[in-house]
C-alpha cells in the first residue's frame, strides 16, 4: 500500500495553486511524518481542467479504483476543495475511504480523519466550500444577464451563415469596442434553404442532399449530424413572439420582456454549453440558457424554427421507442 496525493485545478491558467505546487506540498507532508522513502513512493492523481462540483473525473475514478482494491492506505490532498466542493459528494467519499480503512489528509487547511475533530472540522469546511462554489456560480450568472441585455457576441466560433464584426464607440472619453454577428449572405441562404426543406419533409437525409455540393468552412461534406446541429442553434431563430413563447414554456432565462422580441434581429443563446478545456463542450438543458434579443439577422421566424424543435424531438422519440 502506499499515499495517494490527488491534486485538481479547473482551469488551464497560470493563475492559483498549480498541480505542481499542489503535490510538492503534499510531498513535503508525506515526508515529515512518514520519511523520504513513503513520499517518494506516492503515487500522484492530477485532474487538470475539471471542476470541483462533480467527483466525475478521470484521474479521482482510478485513484477510487485503486483505493477499493486496497492499494492505499491514506489520499492527501493540498486543499479540502480539491478534491470537491459538494457537500454530499465529500460525505460520501470519506464514508467510503472510512470503510475500507483509509484516511483522508488536507494538507493546507491540517485536517485529518483520524480524529473525531478532524472528520467535524472537515465536514464544516465542506459547507463553505460549497456556499463559495454556488456564489461564485451565481455571480457569472448574474453577470451574463446582464450582459445578455446588449445582444453582444460574447466570442467563440461564430454560427456558419455568421461572422464576428467589431463595434467601436467612444464612451467617456475613452474607446469602448464589443463585437456583434454580421451576416455571411451566401452561408446564410444554404441555411435558409435548409429550413425550409426539412420543414417540407421533415427529413435530415432530404435536407442532407439539398446541400449537396456545398462544403462546410472546413472544405467537408455537410453531414446528417452538422445539418441536426444547425436545425437545433436558436442563432438562426427570430427573436420574435413565437420565440419569447417557446422559451418561456422551455423554461429559459428571458431577458426583457415580450414587447423587445419583435422579430427585427435573432435570438442569442447565452450559457448554451458547458465550456471546459480539453473536452468536447457539453450542452446544457434549455432551463440554463440565458436567451436574448440580438442584432443579427435570422435565418427563420420563431414559429418555423419552434416547428423544426418539434420535429427533431420527435425523431429522437421515435429511436428511443425503436431501441426498446
Amino acid at each position: 500500500m502506499c499515499f495517494a496525493i490527488y491534486s485538481r485545478k479547473s482551469r488551464f491558467t497560470g493563475k492559483g495553486e498549480s498541480i505542481e505546487n499542489q503535490v510538492t506540498v503534499c510531498r513535503q507532508y508525506i515526508e515529515s511524518r512518514y520519511g523520504k522513502e513513503e513520499a517518494q513512493r506516492a503515487q500522484v492523481f492530477e485532474d487538470e481542467g475539471f471542476s470541483g462540483g462533480s467527483l466525475d473525473r478521470p484521474q479521482f475514478r482510478k485513484m477510487i479504483e485503486m483505493a477499493e482494491k486496497g492499494g492505499i492506505q491514506s489520499v492527501v490532498c493540498y486543499r479540502l476543495d480539491r478534491v470537491s466542493r459538494n457537500i454530499g459528494d465529500f460525505a460520501g467519499l470519506i464514508r467510503r475511504l472510512e470503510q475500507w480503512g483509509i484516511g483522508f489528509v488536507s494538507v493546507r487547511e491540517q485536517f485529518d480523519t483520524g480524529s473525531p475533530m478532524g472528520r467535524a472540522m472537515m465536514y464544516i469546511a465542506s459547507v463553505f466550500s460549497q456556499l463559495e462554489r454556488e456564489t461564485i456560480a451565481e455571480r457569472i450568472r448574474d453577470n451574463m444577464m446582464e450582459l445578455a441585455k446588449t445582444g453582444r457576441w460574447l466570442g467563440g466560433r461564430t454560427a456558419y451563415g455568421y461572422r464576428s464584426s467589431c463595434i467601436r464607440r467612444e464612451e467617456d472619453g475613452r474607446v469602448r469596442q464589443a463585437y456583434c454577428l454580421e451576416e455571411v449572405p451566401e452561408e446564410l441562404g444554404h441555411v435558409r434553404r435548409l429550413f425550409q426543406v426539412f420543414l417540407r419533409n421533415g427529413s435530415l437525409k432530404g435536407a442532407e442532399e439539398a446541400l449537396e455540393g456545398v462544403k462546410t468552412r472546413q472544405g467537408k461534406k455537410f453531414t446528417r449530424f452538422s445539418i441536426r446541429e444547425i436545425l437545433k442553434n436558436p442563432v438562426y431563430c427570430a427573436a420574435d413572439r413565437d420565440a419569447w413563447e417557446y422559451f418561456s414554456q422551455k423554461g429559459a432565462g428571458i431577458t426583457g420582456d415580450a414587447g423587445l422580441y419583435d422579430g427585427s434581429g435573432g435570438v442569442m443563446a447565452y450559457n448554451r454549453t458547458e465550456q471546459k478545456k480539453g473536452c468536447s463542450h457539453r450542452e446544457l438543458p434549455v432551463t440554463e440558457w440565458i436567451v436574448a434579443p440580438g442584432l443579427h439577422a435570422p435565418a427563420v421566424s420563431g414559429r418555423e424554427w419552434s416547428q423544426v424543435q418539434h420535429i427533431l424531438e420527435s425523431h429522437k422519440k421515435s429511436l428511443c421507442e425503436d431501441s426498446k
